[in-house]
């Protein structure tokens, strides 16, 4: 089978300088939605067609398996189409898609495609409460015999609800001769893909259809109002999926997925939290509100609280973190660890039952089992220029207000002073404190502001 996806359009009502194909939807741009399914169905060869933008779609879609065809200028969908003849294989069928209609399933173009065998024209069609503005299917004793559209329809015609998608399967040889006969003497001057379902018919081509299972499916993108609200529609039906297998959700309207998620048993995750990239969530684990989080494992029994931001970590079983913490990239949390309110760990890894409560900062950092950070630490890793290791052993005390300049050890067991700027290597199971004394200042007297 060819694939060949129609990408070239301008997009004037998205009111942008990005091409219309790559404004994002949960994440990614609408052409890539398109790609994916396409790729989901084996096709031999893939193929887009581009024109508005330039070169900035085959550079930011470039992969091995697609090619690329430009329409300069663009003169409708059947000289986009020609575009992509040389490519195409005459000995399998060649399958028609849209860069800016993101959410057609694989089971309803396998369903097409099946219709379509390796002779038959196939037409995705959809019925429609309101179908004004859309070309209608026009049927003798079942049989499609032509598309017409809206200003050239009768007003029989126009009564009729089942309508075009645009989505169509043709015999590629037979597509390639009928895309020859195609005019453009019309008001738009463009040349119409629709065109080739008159010449089927005339040449007892059978002419069928099949039906997506939502009308959803073939809603395409013009404006950034349409964006939104097949936004909306994306997420709800992520949103399903996930209650279907389990999850609770405190509100489905209220979840972001852009990219993959994958849940456990037991897994609650309350409101306004965006999952990005791959993110596994294990069993019984609990996210709460207004959650980041993005391309991260996080293990059974871990509780999430409020507004964190995680990035690129792994959190072990039964650990607990916010609210209001960030983990950045390369941070790996054992199981049991305590990350609390304003506290921020990067590239760092923290091992068993290890506790930075609040108001930390733990960077390029190695921390043992047991360890407790208090409030106001530091790990001084970066001098302007390098970044520097801080390692804190075993069962290790760090007092608040500690500042520990990289690198730098602090031994199994040791304990260091609130307040200390630690410099050198804590010896294992003593206290190490560098502070100023204390002083008092007798008959010391506060300043009094002078009257003018």
């Amino acid at each position: 089978m060819n694939v060949v996806i129609l990408a070239a359009g301008m997009g004037k009502r998205m009111q942008s300088a990005l091409p219309k194909v790559l404004h994002p939807l949960a994440g990614k741009p609408l052409l890539s939605h398109v790609i994916d399914t396409a790729r989901g169905l084996s096709p031999s060869r893939l193929c887009v067609i581009y024109g508005h933008g330039g070169e900035i779609v085959p550079e930011r879609m470039q992969a091995s398996d697609l090619v690329f065809a430009k329409q300069e200028p663009q003169l409708g969908t059947g000289h986009a189409v020609m575009q992509a003849l040389p490519h195409l294989d005459e000995e399998v069928p060649t399958l028609v898609l849209y860069g800016d209609v993101p959410l057609t399933t694989s089971n309803s173009l396998q369903q097409l495609l099946d219709s379509a065998g390796k002779d038959k024209l196939a037409i995705l069609t959809v019925d429609l409460d309101d179908p004004t503005g859309y070309g209608r299917i026009v049927r003798q004793d079942g049989r499609i015999v032509s598309i017409v559209e809206q200003k050239d329809a009768s007003a029989e015609q126009r009564a009729i609800r089942e309508v075009n998608t645009g989505i169509l399967v043709a015999p590629t040889a037979k597509l390639k001769k009928w895309l020859a006969t195609l005019s453009n003497d019309n008001a738009q001057g463009e040349y119409y893909l629709t065109d080739i379902v008159a010449r089927a018919v005339a040449d007892d081509v059978p002419v069928v259809s099949a039906q997506p299972k939502a009308v959803w499916e073939t809603l395409g993108v013009n404006s950034k109002v349409q964006l939104a609200q097949l936004e909306r529609i994306h997420q709800r039906n992520i949103a399903d999926t996930l209650l279907e297998q389990g999850v609770t959700l405190a509100d489905p309207e209220r979840i972001d997925v852009r990219g993959s998620l994958s849940c456990g048993r037991d897994v609650s995750i309350d409101v306004n939290c965006v999952f990005e990239g791959r993110v596994e969530l294990e069993d019984g684990v609990s996210i709460g509100a207004n959650c980041v989080i993005k391309n991260a494992r996080i293990a059974r029994g871990a509780s999430i609280k409020p507004f964190c931001h995680i990035e690129d970590a792994v959190i072990g079983a039964d650990a607990e973190i916010g609210p209001y913490a960030r983990l950045r990239p390369g941070t790996e949390l054992a199981e049991e660890v305590h990350i609390g309110n304003f506290v921020e760990v990067k590239n760092s890894k923290i091992a068993a039952k290890s506790k930075a409560n609040h108001l930390a900062y733990v960077g390029d950092a190695t921390v043992g089992s047991r360890v407790n950070i208090g409030a106001g630490t530091i790990t001084c890793n970066y001098d302007g220029a390098n970044k520097f290791r801080t390692i804190i052993e075993d069962d290790a005390f760090i007092g608040s207000d500690t500042q520990l300049v990289a690198p730098v050890r602090v031994g199994k067991g040791a304990t260091l002073g609130a307040g200390t700027t630690l410099t050198k290597d804590a010896p294992d199971g003593k206290l190490t404190v560098s502070r100023a004394r204390q002083v008092t200042i007798e008959g010391w007297q506060r300043p009094v502001k002078i009257k003018k």
